[in-house]
């Protein structure tokens, strides 16, 4: 006699309760998406983290960094709670405006060798990461004809003033690949007029597509699987052409890899309580902002 599949799930100890929460999550997910690829018109039309959650979807893309680790030996939920609680208070006196990686960016910080004891410098930003108080941004821009790039801690006392030029996503999640392409796309003029986004619009996306540089490269860009690049694989050598080919071979296992899935990403229950001291302190600061009306 054949034994029922939930029958089986039991014996082999696995919980069919959290089975049916990760369908949901990934559900959720799913729908989460969505924030970024269509006009939002209404704040209401904003789906949800997960099912029956006040929290906006959008929050896992504009506060990425009030997500923990996903390394779980690194995981403590009072140290998590403390830092948030110290992100909270730091953003009290520093607005740090919603960006992504490919948008133009101005960071002021204080700097007691220069004359007016400030610092301002505008790039592109190639990359956002880090986690709580580590979370940075890296800015780059071409002066004088030379790249340079400066990374920036957000939660930084030093910083005075984060504005966003021109708010926009490109097609990957980091540009380093800007250092071997022309120097035009990375060239940024200081004096860059502020772009109004409109509120309720969705995040523009740049699908534009660069062209490398000549080889030699500094990194073996080819084996990054980018989107926003192109080049021609005859200019590599030899032997990085054949070990293209088999970066290039497709990977059906992955796809079906759920515990790959499931370290990459925090489960959405716990994405929640992260989110929900940043959405009471904006809650907070909304209805301040109307009783002064």
């Amino acid at each position: 006699m054949a034994l029922s599949r939930k029958f089986a799930l039991r014996m082999a100890g696995v919980d069919i309760t959290r089975i049916t929460a990760r369908k949901e999550s990934i559900l959720a997910s799913k729908a989460a998406k969505t924030v970024l690829q269509k006009d939002i018109k209404d704040i209401e039309k904003i789906p949800p983290l997960r099912p029956g959650s006040e929290i906006p979807a959008s929050y896992k893309y504009i506060y990425p960094e009030f997500l923990a680790s996903t390394d779980m030996v690194r995981r403590n939920t009072l140290c998590e709670k403390l830092v948030r609680l110290d992100m909270l208070k730091r953003r009290t006196v520093l607005s740090i405006p919603e960006f992504y990686p490919g948008s133009i960016m101005a960071v002021t910080i204080s700097d007691p060798n220069a004359p007016n004891k400030l610092s301002r410098f505008v790039g592109i930003c190639i990359c956002r990461g880090g986690n709580g108080l580590n979370a940075f941004i890296i800015l780059r821009n071409v002066v004088d004809g030379l790249g340079v790039e400066i990374m920036y801690n957000l939660y930084n006392p030093t910083v005075r003033e984060i504005q966003v030029l021109r708010l926009e996503r490109r097609l990957d999640d980091q540009l380093f690949y800007l250092r071997d392409c022309a120097p035009e796309h990375s060239t940024v003029p200081f004096d860059l007029d502020v772009t109004p986004h409109p509120t309720g619009v969705a995040v523009p996306l740049n699908e534009t597509v660069l062209k490398l540089n000549p080889h030699p490269w500094k990194t073996r860009w080819e084996l990054y699987h980018f989107r926003g690049i192109t080049f021609d694989p005859k200019e590599l050598p030899l032997g990085r052409a054949k070990q293209l080919e088999k970066a290039l071979q497709p990977h059906e296992w992955v796809k079906f890899d759920i515990m790959k899935k499931y370290r990459n990403q925090i489960v959405l229950e716990d994405q929640e309580e992260m989110f929900k001291d940043i959405y009471q302190f904006n809650n907070a600061r909304l209805e301040k902002r109307r009783s002064r009306r």
